[in-house]
């Protein structure tokens, strides 16, 4: 894993994919958590078997590491179709997308990570391709130029993507299921914890995998990520046996504490607590104050700290909660006022 990825980020790298593929369920039977989209998904692939036809287009949302891309390599499986994977920032031009999409099969599935940040152009040829397998390839420049109708396979398109409000509405009402992957509980994560274990060959307690559960911020790719860090402390230190003391002892060491949080969470919430009194205080002089890029604080740290109800964000700036007083094993100077502050509305800067 490289050094730019925290140990409780979401998001992967290479090394990082190559570890989870062995992990990956093959089937609906076997993913774990989001019952209501399995149930629905699974409706949606068996009427397509049934009549014989590839499946509508599936759009896919929800954070980073919730199992997005998991569920379009088992739509594939299950629909017994080729899969393409690409991702909405490497198509540039919509010339792009015409080379990808005139390459497919019949009934294969196009999965198309981070849809949202496809350039518009290829954005607007997709709309035509999705409702009538259909593309204008144009060709020469100018007044000269020619459009020549080129017409595709029925293929399946999965869409997925961490901020589905960036969406154009012509987009996304063309997906014909639309599916939001929540958050996991810590008990879904303990199910997704053993499994991964067994496939793994850890021993792995029932208290260590919820130690471990609930320090993963309801993310399975978290999750799996700390087991293997959890794995390399115990079969050093530990004689290879996970239990909850020794899944504690090692997260420790990593920096991550009860509530998930690592060094850069603690920090912007110590910064906004012992700086600032709790606020409310600026974004940027907050970022000043942990020593980091005001991004990468509001983009890195903030949304998992205002989702545990740590910190919030009000148009006075950011405060901290009575809940980050208490996490820092601190008293609020004025609880009244933080909660008060606490009932303005929430802004986006």
């Amino acid at each position: 894993m490289s050094d730019s990825l925290r140990l409780v980020d979401g998001a992967s790298d290479e090394e990082e994919r190559a570890a989870e593929l062995a992990l990956r369920p093959k089937s609906l039977d076997e993913f774990i958590g989001q019952e209501r989209v399995r149930d629905q998904l699974g409706l949606v692939l068996d009427a397509a078997k049934g009549r014989g036809r590839p499946a509508d287009h599936i759009l896919l949302s929800g954070g980073p590491g919730l199992g997005k891309t998991t569920l379009a390599m088992i739509v594939a499986a299950e629909m017994e179709a080729p899969l393409r994977i690409s991702s909405g920032p490497a198509i540039t031009h919509a010339g792009d997308l015409a080379a990808v999409l005139s390459s497919l099969a019949e009934g294969e599935v196009l999965f198309l990570d981070e849809v949202h940040r496809m350039a518009r152009p290829a954005e607007e040829m997709l709309y035509m391709a999705m409702e009538d397998f259909r593309v204008d390839v144009v060709v020469g420049k100018g007044p000269g130029a020619t459009a020549i109708p080129l017409d595709l396979p029925h293929f399946t398109l999965i869409g997925a993507t961490t901020r589905a409000g960036l969406l154009p509405a012509p987009l996304r009402d063309r997906f014909g299921f639309t599916a939001h992957m929540d958050l996991y509980e810590p008990a879904e994560l303990e199910r997704v914890l053993a499994r991964s274990a067994r496939l793994l060959g850890i021993d792995l307690r029932k208290d260590g995998g919820r130690e471990v559960a609930l320090r993963s911020r309801g993310t399975p790719r978290i999750a799996n990520r700390l087991l293997r860090r959890v794995r390399d402390f115990a079969e050093v230190r530990a004689k290879g046996v996970v239990t909850g003391p020794v899944a504690a002892a090692a997260l420790e060491i990593y920096e991550v504490d009860a509530l998930g949080l690592d060094r850069l969470d603690r920090a912007v919430l110590t910064a906004l607590v012992k700086l600032f009194g709790g606020g409310p205080v600026g974004l940027s002089t907050l970022a000043v104050a942990v020593g980091e890029e005001a991004e990468t604080v509001e983009v890195v740290a903030e949304p998992f700290l205002v989702r545990a109800g740590l910190l919030a964000r009000t148009p006075r700036g950011r405060i901290a909660t009575p809940a980050a007083w208490a996490h820092l094993g601190l008293a609020p100077p004025g609880a009244d006022r933080v909660t008060g502050a606490m009932t303005l509305p929430l802004d986006e800067d």
